[in-house]
């Protein structure tokens, strides 16, 4: 990753919840009204590539990625939360808003978030509350972190007052493709510390041999982009794979989504009612009738585990 400022990739991750709002139309997959003003005087450079070429399918599949894990995780951490957890723990945090979002919202209540992340990007981010005028949470806690440096991930969660013994739940979302595969092993190491029923939702790529061609699209449009940003693709993962690393490390899967994962979760939103989520049925229909270009391009697995007794 680049160092001294905001990763490239932290930066066009805000981009993309912030364009959702501006060009794709209803149903809304996932509300961040904190990502443009967070990205401040180069919003307008991050969401051009949006405004511009919103139908185009990689740039829509992108927007569609972001959406759509962050709606699924959030969601799934709701439901921690009613059953008690109190930690938040997001990997590679980035330019992520869900402390402040919550803290703003007024139902931030006790839940305590550790945004683990390179020390050089929450630095940046930082900086950028401030100039948008947006206060810091007072449950938010920054974790300095290389997960490239072979630090210990539990060690550095515990040096700024997580608590190991309770349970918490864990995002890990658009990292481990640029983790070498020993850095997201010795992650999920870590991650092993943490107490039975502890939760994480993490998404990872297909290797080349599974993908279908909109995913090959997506990624021969993308791959030489960020490799010339500085933060090359490294690690692809098969949903048996991540299962077995997760399974290795003392986690059992409890979903992986592997395809239509815009319809699902869009669906989702579409048929909330009163904290009731609609059927898989609702959600493929509600989908299907979009009129705007947002859709997936089948690359990206998100797998939902929980840490075994």
């Amino acid at each position: 990753m680049q160092t001294e400022g905001p990763s490239r990739t932290a930066l066009h991750t805000a981009a993309a919840r912030a364009a959702h709002l501006i060009v794709d139309g209803e149903p809304v997959v996932f509300r961040d009204p904190f990502a443009y003003p967070l990205l401040g005087e180069c919003a307008e450079h991050y969401v051009r590539l949006h405004r511009e070429a919103a139908d185009h399918p990689v740039v829509a599949a992108l927007r569609a990625a972001v959406v759509t894990r962050s709606r699924y995780t959030e969601d799934r951490l709701a439901a921690a939360v009613r059953r008690g957890v109190r930690q938040y723990v997001i990997l590679g945090a980035g330019l992520d808003t869900y402390a402040c979002r919550s803290a703003a919202s007024g139902q931030s209540g006790s839940v305590e978030v550790f945004e683990v992340d390179h020390p050089d990007t929450q630095r940046w981010k930082r900086e950028a509350l401030a100039r948008a005028g947006i206060p810091e949470p007072p449950l938010l806690t920054y974790v300095p972190a290389d997960m490239e440096a072979g630090e210990s991930l539990a060690d550095r969660l515990v040096a700024h007052g997580f608590d190991l013994a309770r349970p918490a739940f864990a995002s890990w979302l658009g990292v481990t493709v640029y983790l070498t595969r020993e850095a997201v092993a010795r992650t999920l190491a870590g991650l092993g510390r943490l107490a039975p029923g502890s939760e994480i939702v993490m998404d990872h790529l297909l290797p080349e041999d599974l993908r279908g061609p909109r995913a090959r699209a997506y990624a021969e449009t993308l791959m030489p982009l960020v490799a010339q940003g500085g933060e090359p693709w490294l690690t692809f993962l098969s949903p048996r794979e991540a299962a077995d690393l997760l399974e290795e490390h003392g986690f059992e899967v409890v979903e992986q989504v592997v395809e239509q994962v815009v319809e699902q979760v869009a669906g989702q939103v579409a048929g909330q009612v009163a904290g009731q989520v609609a059927g898989r049925d609702a959600a493929d229909a509600a989908f299907r009738e979009r009129a705007d270009a947002l859709a997936g391009s089948g690359i990206s697995v998100i797998t939902h585990a929980r840490r075994k007794a």
